[in-house]
């Protein structure tokens, strides 16, 4: 992985591969997957449903028409809210229209288009690209190369190290604690560059917000963004909550109902000039009323006359080309007509443009994903200060695109865990994320959240000790969580008392298994260990929304979810950022050869370990995961600490305990 570039061209040039790469990867496997596979086929995996029926369901702010669709008998699929999606009657490729999901329900998901649908009885949504990310991606790249970036490029090249300043800084946020307010201050005074590490439930976006709150004061232009539009949202909520001015830029599909007060379609409706805009609307509609009594000079009608022709031989009276004179007359109105709406459509987006500059320049602060940073609303725009939240997870070319506009730039992440999804087996350099780089490149600028407020302590032994040097501390309100705070009752054995980490050894006797075409896993019969521990933990009084299934391969999620309801099952990818009163982890792995696969990305393991608040329980084959050294003292720390239980044991006296009763 490259650290350090020799000029704006070489990084350029660098990065500009790796994405196209990428952008074909993502492309070429929807694209593939479309052809090659049968729509059934295709709705088998979860990235098509078909059969659908449509109904209208109106519009929201900014004119996009909204579609529910639906099916009493829905399958399972993998398409959710803020998806980019292609329609279609029969053939996606041939007669979809691209669309983005708003909502997903249990029969049906609502779909918003830019266009009307036109007729149709049974419908097919597929799962597609949307390359307007990599498009944006490129241009910031090319933006870079020619010089255009406010953000020393020095610092982006590795070349320079950014400046550091102190001064006294008045915390706001009273329930920060001693690490949070340290790294508030120092973020204040880095004058190009700081990052904030915050390992899991350490409040990393907490913080950032507080560093944002310390930057108004100073009256900067602030853009805050993130890769996605979930952790953009969450940014949003806690500057609502601290009475900041904020507009969100991007499509109110991808925002949460909650927000779509602050963003930038709301807010320019509720404009005072926003009134102009609908006047004109009416006058459009009006000309275009009229424009139906006259006749429209198409190509076939026109007999190769220009528009200025028509308008001049019927002023004059003149017949030509064989035209009668009441039909050039009939066409010139009409293009007088269109001449007219033409103008007032032109006068309208004037309008719009000083709606929205006024909207955005008087925002505390503008939020907008990574990508969104590149969107028209901001295509213009500079900022003071860059605030990029979850930046671990984020490509360098993604986090570049907001970088470039300001000065000033503040990235909270953890490199410790998930990088960023690659598809490309030759574009893995963009999972190594510019987080990571400039944590490496200038550590002095850097500082880390030490205070978890999510974990038992215990839980959080293991992870800080292998993956944060052991600095992580329980606060005094989590250390001690159990499991019996939440059912009221001791339980009977270590699955259902406080024990809080648990591994259950499948010993070598459940075996993965591999689907005809999958290179992904599943192991049916530590599906149903997993499925035993769900239905013990909900006997003592577990709420099923409380409990959390951690898989590492879609195959066994897929698995999952068909033997287990109403219990959120997720890849590790899937579940982070996210937490539950206790976790079940089922790692897949178990075979003869002992091979772990892409298990040995630690960061996955680190992942899933911290999601649990008071109880985590592993389930995996021992002899295969000691292959790896970190999951082996990970195994010899619960035997240690917790509580190691042969699988067919745990069964046997479910058993036998049934038998008695």
């Amino acid at each position: 992985m490259k650290l350090k570039f020799k000029d704006r061209y070489e990084y350029s040039l660098y990065w500009e591969r790796y994405v196209n790469l990428e952008r074909e990867a993502e492309k070429q496997f929807h694209l593939s997957e479309i052809t090659s596979l049968s729509g059934k086929e295709r709705q088998k995996k979860g990235r098509a449903v078909l059969g659908l029926k449509a109904v209208f369901i109106g519009t929201i702010v900014g004119d996009f028409l909204v579609y529910r669709f639906y099916r009493d008998d829905m399958p399972d699929h993998q398409i959710n809210v803020g998806d980019v999606v292609l329609v279609s009657r029969k053939h996606p490729l041939r007669d979809g229209i691209e669309g983005t999901v708003f909502e997903k329900g249990k029969n049906f998901i609502t779909v918003v288009f830019s266009q009307r649908l036109p007729q149709g009885k049974k419908w097919r949504i597929d799962l597609f690209v949307n390359d307007i990310t990599f498009k944006r991606m490129l241009s910031s790249l090319e933006f870079f190369e020619k010089g255009y970036s406010l953000f020393d490029e020095k610092v982006v090249l590795g070349r320079k190290k950014p400046h550091f300043c102190e001064e006294e800084v008045e915390i706001e946020n009273k329930k920060l604690n001693q690490f949070q307010r340290e790294a508030v201050k120092r973020a204040v005074c880095s004058k190009e560059l700081f990052l904030i590490h915050g390992p899991p439930g350490t409040g990393k976006t907490t913080t950032l917000i507080e560093v944002i709150i310390q930057h108004i004061k100073k009256g900067y232009r602030i853009l805050a963004t993130a890769d996605s539009n979930t952790a953009v949202d969450n940014i949003v909520e806690g500057l609502i909550k601290r009475g900041v001015n904020v507009v969100r830029i991007g499509h109110p599909a991808r925002l949460k109902k909650e927000l779509l007060d602050v963003s930038i379609d709301a807010k320019a409706e509720a404009h005072p000039q926003y009134a102009k805009i609908r006047e004109i609307e009416n006058k459009i509609r009006k000309l275009r009323s009229y424009q139906e009594n006259y006749r429209k000079p198409t190509p076939q009608l026109r007999r190769g006359l220009s528009y200025d022709e028509i308008l001049k031989y019927a002023k004059a009276g003149k017949k030509v080309r064989g035209h009668r004179l009441e039909t050039l007359k009939s066409m010139a109105e009409w293009i007088r007509l269109q001449k007219e709406v033409q103008k007032l459509i032109k006068q309208k987006r004037n309008i719009e443009e000083e709606i929205l500059d006024d909207i955005i320049q008087n925002a505390d602060v503008v939020c907008a994903t990574n990508s969104g940073a590149g969107s028209e609303f901001l295509m213009e725009d500079i900022f003071d200060v860059i605030f990029i939240d979850e930046a671990s997870q984020s490509t360098e070319p993604s986090c570049l695109i907001p970088l470039i506009k300001g000065k000033k730039v503040v990235l909270a992440g953890d490199h410790k865990q998930l990088p960023p999804t690659v598809l490309h087996p030759d574009a893995k350099p963009l999972s190594f994320t510019m987080f990571e780089r400039f944590i490496k490149l200038y550590p002095e600028n850097s500082y880390m959240l030490k205070i978890q407020y999510r974990m038992n302590d215990l839980i959080k032994q293991f992870p800080s000790e292998e993956f944060y040097n052991g600095q992580l501390i329980s606060a005094e309100e989590v250390k001690d969580r159990k499991l019996s705070d939440i059912t009221g009752e001791k339980g009977y054995d270590p699955i259902t008392d406080d024990t809080p980490v648990v591994f259950i050894d499948t010993e070598g006797k459940l075996l993965e298994k591999q689907k005809k075409g999958s290179r992904s896993r599943y192991n049916p019969e530590e599906a149903k260990i997993v499925e035993h521990i769900v239905e013990e933990l909900i006997k003592i009084g577990v709420k099923k929304e409380d409990i959390g299934i951690i898989t590492p391969y879609k195959d066994h999620e897929e698995y999952l979810k068909k033997i287990i309801q109403d219990v959120e099952v997720k890849t590790v990818d899937g579940f982070q950022g996210r937490e539950k009163e206790v976790i079940i982890i089922s790692l897949v792995r178990s075979n003869p050869d002992e091979e772990i696969g892409f298990l040995d990305d630690l960061r996955r393991l680190n992942v899933a370990l911290t999601r649990a608040k008071r109880k985590l329980i592993v389930v995996g084959d021992a002899k295969t995961l000691s292959s790896n050294e970190t999951y082996k003292k990970f195994i010899q720390f619960v035997s240690q600490k917790g509580e190691v239980i042969k699988a067919q044991e745990l069964l046997k006296v479910d058993t036998e305990r049934s038998i008695s009763s």
